[in-house]
């Protein structure tokens, strides 16, 4: 009986070997997706050291064949980038903190706060969710410039101070928070400034972050709102003038484009890589999927 035993565990070990593992198979389909996913981030950061006649050539390589800077040279000397990536830096930076600040106040008074009109005013927030930018691009173009705010900074930020994704994702993320904390606070006679700027925020670190990295990505490369609100150069953000530069009357500087596209990127990559603990706490725990 034992012996039998042994030899039918053998087999059906044996099997077992020649069959390919279920998490295998798994580690093969993420590794796939990794590589089609990271394969057009290799093509710019490799493009962006080729001369413009060997990004066009055909058929093309993926190692750059004779490696140079002058598209970076190009981007730094000739175009006026210092002003471009500050512009791109300010609007985006100070979306993230009116995103923050307001989206957060709000998202408190939406979690534990109850007061008329509630179920309602939350419920337009998610009615805006769903409805296109695209619908309100024009009223709020028309709006903006009927407050004298064209070609200004106000003009770039004021817009997107207050997102109703913002508000969403601190709403069901505070609402998490036990009930029995705020009231204590309150019992103990805090105000609801003082509960929402002690008891409140110092939890919110996971959200915060997740929301500080969803604003920062939506306004640094935000392109449509700046090309049309910006009328002169000075207030040009890195999009509009990368896209308005490298195209030039009969073709385009790919080389610059290129290179321009890796200024663009690599600040979001170095923010998530410093955030992404707290982003994916985040994302966990408010239930986005």
């Amino acid at each position: 009986m034992t012996i039998t035993s042994t030899a039918q565990a053998s087999v059906d070990l044996s099997a077992h070997r020649r069959t390919p593992p279920a998490r295998l198979m798994l580690y093969a389909a993420l590794t796939a997706g990794i590589v089609a996913t990271l394969a057009p981030f290799a093509w710019m950061f490799l493009g962006s050291v080729k001369p413009t006649g060997e990004i066009v050539a055909h058929p093309s390589t993926w190692l750059p064949q004779s490696p140079t800077l002058t598209n970076f040279e190009q981007l730094l000397s000739k175009q006026n980038f210092e002003l471009y990536f500050f512009n791109s830096t300010l609007v985006a930076l100070a979306c993230v903190a009116g995103n923050l600040l307001f989206c957060s106040m709000a998202g408190y008074a939406f979690a534990k706060i109850d007061f008329l009109g509630k179920r309602l005013l939350f419920g337009l927030v998610l009615t805006m969710l769903i409805i296109p930018g695209v619908t309100t691009f024009v009223p709020l173009f028309v709006l903006v410039s009927n407050m004298g705010l064209s070609n200004t900074y106000l003009g770039l930020i004021l817009p997107f101070l207050v997102t109703p994704l913002g508000v969403f994702l601190m709403r069901q993320f505070i609402r998490d928070i036990p009930d029995s904390l705020v009231e204590a606070a309150r019992l103990d006679g805090a105000g609801e400034a003082r509960i929402f700027l002690r008891v409140i925020l110092p939890l919110c670190r996971p959200s915060l972050a997740t929301l500080a990295i969803l604003t920062f990505l939506a306004q640094w490369n935000n392109f449509l709102w700046p090309l049309v609100i910006s009328q002169t150069e000075d207030h040009y953000t890195l999009p509009v003038a990368l896209a308005l530069f490298s195209v030039g009357a009969n073709s385009t500087n790919y080389g610059l484009l290129l290179a321009g596209a890796v200024a663009v990127v690599t600040p979001i990559i170095l923010l998530f890589l410093a955030l992404q603990k707290h982003f994916i706490q985040g994302i966990a725990n408010t239930g986005i999927k």
